[in-house]
């Protein structure tokens, strides 16, 4: 019998479709990978404004991964919103028996509309728990100056903060510098397992509809590894994949805030 290559996303619910779980199955679908889900939290929300999250119990959380993990297993695990400290905690013992090592850390803490969405408290935890256990973590520039504690204001920045956030080389960082005001859209890449740093620049795309980037990209990395690529080659496919979402979703209209990429956009005419 023939295998999927399956991916199980850790993630909030958003219910416009644009990010979050939602998101991450189509990603990872569109990536030629069996999606599988844990929700970690039920967000009410828009393509304009986050309205009101509804974080779901750890325990049930952790049941849900443990039900998919027991029965299917997984190639890859993406990881997403997690609301609180708790949440960290259980989800980390939650995959621990597991072996996993295929897994991407999407740090998420502010929604595109500017609403925080992880607590204060769970920073410490993330940093301590999560982020060391991780094979790649994928902040942006306000998520990793809240990680580091310091500002980053150039391109130049990016290189020492990403070497930074691997934690003595634990982990490996892609960091992403869309929040700097520059013509072409600059990411850096470290790569812990060899100690390299990757200078990753695409044109800077004008779009209004950059709902759930985050997810989508941090969700075809995990795709990509599950596939058997490479940690370098996978964020490089990624980083093609979501550039190729964000500028053949650019003409359309979805609400009337930031709507989302077009996932679909090789198979959809």
């Amino acid at each position: 019998m023939k295998q999927y290559k399956r991916v199980l996303s850790i993630a909030g619910s958003d219910p416009s479709g644009g990010a979050g779980i939602q998101a991450d199955i189509k990603t990872i679908s569109a990536c030629g990978c069996y999606a599988m889900t844990a929700i970690t939290a039920v967000v009410d929300e828009n393509t304009v404004h986050v309205n009101g999250i509804h974080p779901i119990p750890t325990a049930f959380v952790k049941g849900q991964i443990q039900s998919v993990l027991d029965d299917i297993g997984a190639d890859a695990i993406k990881i997403g919103m997690l609301h609180s400290a708790e949440h960290i905690y259980g989800v980390k013992e939650a995959l621990a028996p597991y072996l996993i090592t295929n897994i991407v850390l999407d740090p998420v803490m502010v929604a595109t509309a500017g609403t925080d969405l992880l607590q204060q408290e769970a920073i410490y935890a993330l940093k301590k728990e999560l982020i060391p256990y991780s094979r790649v973590i994928t902040p942006n520039i306000p998520e990793a100056e809240i990680l580091l504690n310091q500002t980053i204001n150039s391109i130049a920045d990016l290189f020492p903060a990403a070497k930074a956030l691997s934690y003595n080389q634990q982990t490996s960082v892609l960091l992403k510098g869309g929040h700097l005001s520059s013509d072409q859209l600059v990411d850096v890449f470290y790569n812990a397992e060899t100690d390299e740093t990757l200078e990753l620049p695409t044109p800077r795309i004008d779009s209004v509809n950059t709902h759930g980037t985050g997810c989508t990209l941090s969700s075809a990395i995990a795709s990509f590894l599950a596939h058997g690529l490479t940690l370098t080659e996978s964020v490089i496919r990624a980083k093609e994949y979501i550039n190729q979402a964000i500028a053949n979703g650019t003409p359309y209209q979805i609400g009337q805030g930031h709507g989302p990429v077009h996932h679909f956009y090789k198979y959809w005419e």
